[in-house]
């Protein structure tokens, strides 16, 4: 267990994936193929997670119950996808990814954005923990491949 900033003994302890963890982030994907469109069988994906592992860009929240891939190219860098299991939602895991993306690539002064889901989509809620980390939202943008709504959210670093 480890221990946050803030003193709490409950930190998600988050590492940078390996290959073991392949496995893991394509069932976080099967879990909101609904809110991101296909993702499990589409090739391009799988390269995507696989350069990000790589790379060592891509972030695990302990067992996989949550991760994050994220472009380090500044000075306007990118959360190429966050997710976070179903059952660990709520618990820190996408704040405590945030926060290490941040410590591990970030080096301002520049921008972080991140598409995510627009005001009518199922996913909304996803707005208001990029708003709570101080991201405010920007244009509207391309739908997703399920067809919903997009915009872009941005914070200065």
């Amino acid at each position: 267990m480890a221990v946050d900033p803030a003193g709490r003994n409950d930190a998600p302890v988050i590492r940078v994936a390996g290959d073991g963890d392949f496995a893991g982030l394509m069932a976080l994907a099967a879990e909101v193929e609904d809110w991101f469109g296909p993702m499990v069988a589409e090739p391009g994906f799988h390269r995507a997670v696989r350069t990000h592992i790589g790379r060592g860009t891509a972030l695990v929240a302990g067992d996989v119950s949550g991760g994050l891939l994220f472009d380090p190219a500044g000075p306007t860098y990118h959360v190429d996808w966050l997710v976070v299991s179903k059952k660990a939602r709520g618990s820190g895991i996408g704040r405590a990814l945030m926060a290490d993306a941040v410590r591990r690539f970030v080096r301002g002064p520049g921008s972080i954005e991140v598409v995510t889901f627009g005001p009518d989509h199922p996913g909304a809620e996803s707005r208001v923990f990029y708003e709570r980390l101080g991201y405010v939202a920007g244009p509207m943008t391309e739908p997703g491949p399920e067809g919903g709504s997009r915009q872009v959210f941005r914070v200065d670093v």
